[in-house]
């Protein structure tokens, strides 16, 4: 059998014992800098070691156990269990098996022949591009807007270190070819959209390792890049992203006024747009304690639901689209800011959390599961319940450093301040969570490695 551990290794080239060991030591070095002191000289694998881990005839100790789901992010039974690769890392599958076999007839491993095709494929497309320098050609374009497709189902489920260098270079690249004054206009509309959809990512992404002001600079860039494209949709959803920076930067106001001025934008859309910014409302009001706007919000959000018809952003899918599970979690989360938790509102943030466990679910996203599940823990906090609390938030806390975006860590410090509150304040079991929380969130949160 191969394990994840195995394949993750192959797949990033890592197989030879003096560079797996460098990564192992930086990992190392940053969860001592986050998370405590570690003894490298017992930590750091010797050869026979790394080669039972690689081979999967050995586990790790615990402190090797922390560095290695720091390092991959996964945890240490997925790490030593089957390597079903393309589901764990969110990758389109390149044959009809979900099961990864060992070695093929001519015993070359098929991850190493995987890798190596998808380097050929790279490598002839760099080619493509070359050739097409001097003019913005059908294959350049093709390869752009796949590169879009790709980033954008896969941003929802994976650390931003795994996405982030592709989705540098495929913005750099809609930038050059929109700079070189060799488009054509059907083309030039066609590559705004796909630049605003990778600065919209871009945003995203500044934003979820903590520098929202970085995140606004990339969200105006796509506000322009929308307006070029003269795509309603697009501009809607900037005004949407925006709402979203301001929303978890602790600037309320600011992400009630970019919703209600996206809602504008798309009083004519059937798009999931529409909804979403809906509920982006309604959180926006119930931070600010407004009830009465947070229910006319989910209100339109209902009602909208009905008329929706799926459109060129719900086709991209990822961020871009908003399925059903994520209304309800943002029709939770507006609820337990305002301090609701009756059983209407318990069993509706259990059913985000149940629907957000299924991996296989296009809707997947590991952010969007940690949030339900931290409303879910609030639900149980506004009813006097610290043990159902601890037991939704644990698989939070549990997360690797490099999955604890920035969205993450505000959803914790809320649980944390909720554990402050009386009946539960003085309880053990609260005292400990708070402690735990306090040390949650990394010193440069999902910041690439």
């Amino acid at each position: 059998m191969v394990t994840l551990l195995r394949y993750l290794i192959d797949q990033r080239a890592w197989k030879e014992y003096e560079t797996f060991l460098s990564h192992f030591r930086k990992a190392a070095q940053e969860l001592a800098s986050a998370e405590g002191p570690l003894d490298l000289a017992c930590v750091v694998p010797q050869r026979k070691t790394y080669q039972a881990w690689y081979y999967g005839k050995r586990r790790p100790q615990v402190d090797s156990r922390r560095v290695l789901v720091h390092l991959f992010g996964h945890t240490v039974d997925e790490l030593w269990g089957a390597a079903d690769g393309n589901r764990a890392l969110g990758l389109t599958s390149l044959t009809s098996t979900s099961q990864i076999r060992a070695h093929t007839d001519t015993d070359m491993d098929l991850h190493t022949m995987r890798r190596t095709g998808a380097m050929a494929a790279r490598r002839a497309m760099e080619f493509a591009l070359g050739a097409e320098r001097e003019q913005v050609g059908d294959e350049t374009l093709g390869y752009l807007g796949d590169e879009v497709k790709r980033i954008t189902e896969l941003y929802p489920r994976v650390p931003l270190s795994t996405v982030w260098a592709d989705l540098a270079t495929a913005q750099e690249e809609a930038f050059r070819l929109m700079e070189s004054g060799r488009t054509r206009p059907s083309q030039a509309r066609d590559l705004h959209f796909m630049a605003c959809v990778l600065s919209f990512l871009m945003a995203k992404g500044s934003h979820d390792m903590g520098d929202p002001k970085t995140a606004m600079m990339q969200a105006r860039a796509a506000g322009f890049c929308a307006r070029q494209a003269e795509h309603p949709g697009l501009i809607a959803l900037i005004d949407g992203l925006k709402s979203l920076i301001a929303y978890w930067s602790d600037k309320p106001e600011d992400a009630l006024h970019y919703a209600r001025k996206g809602a504008e934008e798309s009083v004519n859309l059937r798009g999931t747009v529409a909804i979403w910014l809906a509920g982006l409302e309604a959180r926006a009001a119930a931070v600010l304690g407004n009830e009465q706007a947070v229910q006319a919000a989910n209100r339109r959000s209902a009602e909208l639901r009905e008329l929706v018809v799926a459109d060129d952003l719900d086709a991209l899918g990822g961020l871009l689209t908003y399925p059903v599970i994520k209304q309800t979690y943002y029709t939770v989360e507006s609820a337990v800011l305002l301090g609701w938790g009756n059983a209407q509102i318990a069993a509706e943030a259990e059913e985000a959390v149940h629907g957000y466990s299924n991996r296989d679910d296009p809707a997947w996203a590991f952010g969007d599961l940690a949030g339900s599940r931290c409303n879910l823990a609030l639900v149980h906090l506004h009813g006097g319940n610290l043990d159902g609390a601890a037991e939704a938030i644990r698989p939070v806390l549990d997360l690797p450093p490099s999955h604890r975006n920035s969205g993450i860590v505000v959803s914790a410090a809320r649980v944390r301040a909720a554990l402050t509150q009386q009946p539960v304040r003085n309880a053990l079991l609260a005292r400990d969570l708070r402690e735990e929380i306090a040390m949650y969130q990394p010193a440069r949160p999902s910041l690439p490695r």
